[in-house]
C-alpha cells in the first residue's frame, strides 16, 4: 500500500475505536459522514497501522454500517476510480467479487444474451477476492478465451462493440485493489466487499445487485441515495445463489427502486417495491441442485458456450433465460420478466446470443 503523504483531520482510526464506534456493538456510536470520509481517505493512503485497521473494519463489521457511513465510503472511492462510459448505458451487474464455489456462474450467459435483445450490460470483479476468493466473472471470460485485464477505455469500447463489457477492479479501482493484502489477513468481509461492487465504473444509470437478505437490499439503496458521487436512475436488488448475481431457481425475492417512481422527482418522488421470481411460473422444473458443478469457472464457461449455441436445453438454459430476462426487464427494455423471457429466448434461438460470445471472443 501507499504512504500517506496528504493532510488529514483530526479522526485518526484509533481515535475513531476509542471515542466512535470501537466500544461493542451495543454501545458503540455511529460515524458522522465526515468521520467515515476521512477514515477511508486514510486507508486508501496507506496510513493506518495494520493491527488499527483491522480492528476498524473489525468494529465496523459488527456495529454494522449505516446507509451515510457506506455512502461516504463509496464517494471516496469513485473519487479514485478511473471511469470510462460507453455511448451506451449499460446495466450495471455488481456481483459479489469474491465469487460463488458451488453453482455454475451464470451472468456471462445471460449478459450475452441480454446484449443480443438489445439490452447492453456491464459486469466487473477482481482476481479472486478476499475473503472467499472463489471464481468470479474473469475467471469464467477467461475460460471463454475472452480478453479481461483490459484498460477502462478498452472496456467501454467493449460494451459498444459487443453489447456485453467486462472491468477489471485493478485497472479501473486500483485504490481497492491496493487493499488485498490487508483484506486476506482479516479473514472475514468488510465493508470493502459492499462498497466495491458498487463503484459502477461505466457510469451507468441502472445497477442490478444481490443479496442475502431484503434489508440489505434497502440498505444498498439507502447507499446510493446518500452517495453524492451516484446519480442512478434505477435499482435492482436480488436474492441471488452463493450471494451472486444469479437469480435462484424456485424463488427469487426482487427489490426494485426508481429514482422518480413516485409523485415526484428525486430521492423525495422514488419508489421502492418488491416482487417475487417463481421459475415454475415459467415452466421451469429446475433445483439449486441442478446448477451445481465441480470446477466453476470452467464448467461455467462449457455450460455458457453451449447454452449460447442453442446445443443445451433443461436447467441451465432456462436459468439462462430467466437471468437475460431479469437484464432486460431492469434496462428497461421489458416490461414484465414474461416478455424478457420471450427476448431472451429468441436471441438465443436466431443465435445472435452466440454472435455476441464471438465478438467478444474477437474483441
Amino acid at each position: 500500500m501507499a504512504q500517506a503523504t496528504q493532510e488529514f483531520g483530526d479522526w485518526p482510526l484509533k481515535r475513531l475505536m476509542t471515542e466512535v464506534c470501537g466500544s461493542g456493538h451495543k454501545s458503540a456510536d455511529d460515524l458522522t459522514r465526515a468521520q467515515a470520509t476521512e477514515a477511508f481517505e486514510r486507508i486508501l493512503a496507506g496510513e493506518p497501522d495494520p493491527t488499527t485497521l483491522g480492528a476498524f473494519w473489525l468494529a465496523n463489521r459488527w456495529k454494522r454500517n449505516t446507509p451515510e457511513e457506506l455512502g461516504a465510503y463509496v464517494d471516496v472511492m469513485c473519487d479514485r476510480v478511473e471511469y470510462a462510459e460507453p455511448d451506451a448505458d449499460p446495466v450495471d451487474c455488481g456481483a459479489n467479487y469474491d465469487g460463488k464455489g458451488r453453482t455454475a456462474i451464470l451472468g456471462v450467459a445471460a449478459g450475452a444474451v441480454a446484449a443480443a435483445a438489445g439490452t447492453p450490460v456491464v459486469v466487473h470483479s477482481g482476481d479472486r477476492v478476499p475473503t472467499q476468493k472463489q471464481d468470479a466473472y474473469k475467471h469464467v471470460l477467461d475460460e471463454l478465451g475472452v480478453h479481461t485485464e483490459l484498460t477502462p477505455s478498452d472496456s467501454a469500447d467493449m460494451v459498444d462493440e459487443t453489447g456485453f463489457g467486462f472491468y477489471y477492479q485493478p485497472a479501473f479501482n486500483p485504490a481497492v485493489d491496493d487493499l488485498f493484502d490487508r483484506r486476506d489477513m482479516m479473514g472475514v468481509r468488510s465493508f470493502v466487499n459492499t462498497v466495491e461492487t458498487l463503484a459502477n465504473p461505466a457510469g451507468a444509470s441502472v445497477h442490478l445487485g444481490s443479496f442475502y437478505h431484503l434489508a440489505f437490499a434497502k440498505k444498498v439503496v439507502d447507499t446510493f441515495v446518500e452517495s453524492e458521487f451516484h446519480d442512478l436512475d434505477r435499482v435492482l436488488m436480488f436474492q441471488g445463489m452463493e450471494g451472486y448475481d444469479d437469480v435462484r431457481p424456485g424463488y427469487t425475492k426482487v427489490a426494485e427502486w426508481d429514482a422518480a417512481g413516485g409523485d415526484g422527482e428525486g430521492s423525495e418522488g422514488a419508489s421502492f417495491d418488491d416482487f417475487e421470481i417463481e421459475t415454475a411460473d415459467y415452466g421451469m422444473d429446475l433445483e439449486e441442485d441442478d446448477l451445481a458443478v465441480e470446477d466453476v469457472a470452467a464448467d461455467s464457461a462449457e455450460i455458457t458456450e453451449a447454452v449460447l449455441a442453442g446445443e443445451r436445453d433443461g436447467p441451465f438454459a432456462d436459468a439462462v433465460a430467466v437471468n437475460a430476462a431479469l437484464r432486460i426487464y431492469a434496462g428497461g427494455d421489458a416490461d414484465s420478466i414474461e416478455e424478457g423471457l420471450d427476448a431472451a429466448r429468441e436471441a438465443i434461438d436466431d443465435g445472435s446470443a452466440r454472435d455476441v460470445l464471438e465478438a467478444m471472443r474477437e474483441f
